[in-house]
């Protein structure tokens, strides 16, 4: 990589971290909403770009382009539909979570249903946290950074030996961040580093377009859409990973899940200031989300017009970044994509601390303790969960061939029915604690023997959509628990706590701003079709 290349990542990387220290010298760590939530001070630009690096990683980036190497412009949904449930959670959401005070989004459930139906969600989320996404997160940076910038040939050691270091660096970096910083660590660290890859992410297009154009972008526009048409259409056929058809069912609801009730993230707006800078950082965070393409589609349907001969779509990014990008700029790179892992790492990890300090600690070991004691439980248990992940990331040993659509479907197992219970929660006022526990029951059940069962017994071509599947069951979910709450209703209808813990007013532009979002969203399938 070179040793102007080492010191420009380990500058970057060193500044982020001092940046980090000094702007959140003041927040009180030792104090449960000082550390789990930042001391509600967060405003808009750390909620938006925290947001956006927590979400933006190498599973989503390498996974994607891989996915748009293959099929174009349409695995944009992924990204563009992301900016609707922003606008969603702003406007519906946040205001019910702010109102009640909350730290997670199992307290809330605990407030409107009870504190067995807080605890298995809590359970729920760390299991999908545990077991899918910090060991893939882990493992799938550090084999994008161990390939991309030759690091076995730098540290003069294998593969393998590589990639355990690679692995190690994240995690302990990341842990330092997610479990001695707190939240507002975690986000500060986050805003500077999205400017980071919002910078490194938009190079990446601009050099390949130059390399097709012979030096010039617009020609390389030019080239690219009249050499290859087929890959800037958006409507998915039947065949594709995205059909048109599950963007109007499963599609929206994951979309919905993530943005709207994903303790990893949504933990960013509970955190806010008052719910105008909250509306704000998730609006603005909207509307780079709509660009978002550019940074992790674009680069897909570049590299096919560069490299068709790829053996594997996953290869595009990492062979489009050594391929295309300066030399110089790759220290630069490496460690705006370093910070990126370390965003959704960090995040994911801070939010387990939280689930377990808030929703399990002082529930069932110790009622009595102190805000500094469940913090110092929390950090505990980071700490060791940590380090189980660093151990497990390794050794998954298959390439991160099509790890994006495969960790949508099996977090299908805990996030539809999340999802499903919270709505409920939110739009009824009659619907009994024990529908919520069956509505998970069956939720994490059937999905479970539908994919992971049934699908394979029958054949993956003769099966419906993962996303088709989850939103059968989420009607049925629905359904169940209304039926229950028709039947078999609370004796007192279920009121909202007013906590006062922030400013409720809202922010002015918000509604104007989320329709212009939508707009401009629906506008894109115009335009690619």
């Amino acid at each position: 990589m070179g040793a102007f290349n080492i010191f420009m990542f380990v500058g970057f990387t060193a500044l982020v971290a001092i940046l980090s220290y000094y702007w959140t010298r003041g927040t009180d760590e030792h104090h449960s909403e000082g550390y789990f939530l930042g001391g509600r001070s967060l405003t808009a630009p750390v909620i938006c770009g925290s947001l956006l690096l927590t979400n933006l990683s190498t599973e989503q980036i390498v996974g994607l382009t891989g996915q748009a190497y293959s099929e174009g412009v349409l695995v944009m949904a992924w990204e563009t539909l992301a900016a609707i449930a922003m606008v969603v959670t702003a406007l519906v959401l946040l205001p019910r979570y702010l109102r009640s005070g909350i730290s997670t989004i199992p307290s809330f459930l605990e407030e409107r249903y009870d504190a067995q139906t807080k605890t298995i969600t809590s359970l729920l989320f760390l299991s999908g946290y545990v077991i899918v996404l910090l060991p893939i997160v882990l493992y799938s940076g550090a084999l994008a950074l161990s390939t991309m910038f030759e690091v076995p040939t730098l540290l003069g050691m294998s593969e393998t030996g590589a990639l355990w270091i690679t692995v190690w660096a994240i995690g302990i970096i990341g842990s330092i961040y997610a479990i001695f910083g707190g939240l507002k660590a975690v986000a500060v660290s986050d805003t500077i580093n999205a400017v980071g890859l919002f910078i490194g992410g938009l190079l990446i297009p601009i050099f390949g377009l130059a390399a097709i154009g012979g030096g010039s972008v617009f020609q390389g526009i030019s080239i690219l859409y009249t050499e290859n048409p087929e890959k800037f259409d958006a409507i998915g056929g039947p065949e594709s990973s995205i059909p048109f058809a599950t963007i109007f069912t499963g599609m929206m609801l994951v979309q919905l899940f993530y943005w709207g009730t994903n303790q990893a993230i949504i933990q960013r707006a509970l955190g806010a200031k008052d719910l105008k800078e909250g509306q704000k950082g998730l609006l603005y965070a909207g509307v780079l989300k709509i660009l978002g393409p550019i940074i992790v589609v674009l680069p897909g349907i570049i590299a096919y017009q560069l490299f068709s001969d790829l053996e594997v779509a996953d290869q595009a990014y990492p062979r489009l970044v050594t391929e295309v990008l300066p030399f110089p700029l790759r220290g630069f790179f490496a460690a705006v994509l370093f910070g990126a892992i370390l965003s959704s790492f960090n995040s994911a990890l801070n939010s387990s601390v939280t689930l377990f300090g808030v929703d399990i600690y002082r529930q069932y070991f110790k009622p009595e303790a102190s805000d500094e004691q469940t913090v110092y439980a929390g950090k505990w248990f980071g700490t060791i969960l940590a380090i189980a992940s660093m151990t497990i990331a390794p050794f998954i040993a298959n390439a991160p061939q099509g790890l994006f659509g495969y960790l949508q479907e099996v977090n299908g197992c805990y996030s539809i029915p999340i999802l499903t219970i919270i709505l409920v929660g939110i739009f009824t006022r009659k619907v009994p604690p024990f529908a919520a526990k069956i509505g998970l029951a069956s939720g994490v059940g059937l999905y479970i023997l539908s994919q992971f069962i049934i699908k394979p017994a029958v054949g993956a071509e003769n099966y419906p959509h993962f996303l088709h599947v989850m939103a059968g069951l989420f009607v049925l979910n629905v359904c169940i628990m209304l039926f229950i709450g028709m039947r078999w209703p609370m004796a007192r209808d279920f009121v909202p706590r007013e906590s006062h813990a922030v400013d409720m007013t809202p922010w002015a532009y918000a509604k104007p701003m989320g329709l212009a979002i939508v707009a401009v969203v629906v506008s894109t399938y115009f335009i690619f079709t």
